[in-house]
């Protein structure tokens, strides 16, 4: 917040007698930036009052987070003692924290996905903070970028196909979960060996393994903190970090939920289909589901119908009974 908004925040409040802070934000037409607003409160404790200044509304007030002593990425230290590396750290923690309503949503859906792409990642020996490239990627939904990645590991068609993905405007695996989960386990397995360590396999899963080795080079360095970089590289490592120190410790950040406000993974086996399909609502109906859900457990089906002009088997998620109520 500028010095300005904060003292016209004040002015209404002494001349205008408003009661509540929606009231005050509605009245200096409070704007945010790229969705995140430039306000925010939390409670916390009363001996952190800024003296000789009006509270607006007892007990709430903006905090300085604290940044953990120390951090890593994949085993990797994040080097702290750095006064720069320290302030960007400290940046993507208050950003990730303050958009209250976008970290709940993270440990909502983390909940429902992480146990799928948890194994796969184990199994692949690729370190399980890998997850949290997933959550800043997408936010674990099926994203389109505008440069046409899609999926929740925001997958390019060209690499996607270079890994085995069948992408076209009848099937594309890229929104398959499991399969894409396999496809950025490649990835990152081939960027790790080229640039010898996790920490720049994350940036090359940004900027591309040739990216991040031309810049090494330009500069002279080894090391990812040591790179001078683009905005969105630059932060790239900072915000999984973020995210992963926050939903490994939400209480310390003010999240406050239940297990039960969790999303839950609705259980499905697997249909075999190597045929061609004509009519995906037909074919839902067999099953006791509509086309939505079936949709929706099955994101990669692009089309209403399964053209199958190579002869495969594809596996179709079908949740288990008693899971929706499908009207007849």
């Amino acid at each position: 917040m500028n010095l300005e908004s904060h003292y016209l925040i004040l002015y209404i409040y002494k001349k205008e007698k408003m009661k509540t802070i929606k009231n005050i934000l509605a009245a200096i037409g409070l704007i945010s930036i790229s969705g995140l607003f430039i306000f925010a409160v939390q409670k916390g404790p009363s001996d952190q009052n800024i003296e000789n200044e009006p509270k607006l509304v007892n007990d709430y007030n903006v905090y300085a987070l604290s940044v953990p002593k120390a951090l890593d990425f994949a085993g990797e230290p994040v080097p702290l003692e750095n006064p720069d590396i320290l302030e960007r750290m400290d940046r993507e923690l208050l950003v990730n924290t303050y958009w209250q309503s976008n970290g709940l949503l993270m440990f909502k859906r983390a909940e429902k996905y992480f146990p799928i792409i948890e194994p796969i990642l184990k199994k692949n020996n690729v370190p399980d903070d890998f997850k949290y490239l997933a959550v800043i990627e997408s936010g674990l939904t099926n994203a389109v970028s505008p440069a046409g990645a899609r999926g929740v590991w925001q997958i390019m068609k060209t690499t996607g196909r270079e890994n085995g993905l069948e992408i076209n405007s009848n099937v594309d695996e890229r929104y398959h979960l499991e399969m894409a989960t396999e496809v950025a386990c490649k990835y990152l397995l081939k960027a790790k060996q080229k640039l010898g360590s996790w920490t720049l396999a994350a940036a090359a899963y940004n900027a591309g393994n040739a990216g991040v080795s031309r810049r090494l080079e330009e500069q002279g360095v080894s090391d990812y903190y040591d790179l001078l970089l683009g905005e969105e590289t630059g932060r790239y490592l900072f915000r999984i970090i973020a995210l992963k120190e926050i939903l490994n410790h939400p209480k310390q950040y003010g999240f406050n939920f239940k297990k039960e406000d969790l999303y839950k993974t609705v259980p499905t086996y697997k249909v075999e289909v190597d045929t061609i399909v004509t009519d995906f609502s037909q074919f839902a109906k067999r099953f006791g589901i509509n086309y939505k859900i079936l949709k929706l457990h099955n994101p990669w089906l692009r089309e209403g119908k399964l053209n199958n002009s190579s002869n495969k088997k594809y596996y179709i998620e079908i949740p288990k009974e008693g899971y929706y109520s499908v009207k007849p």
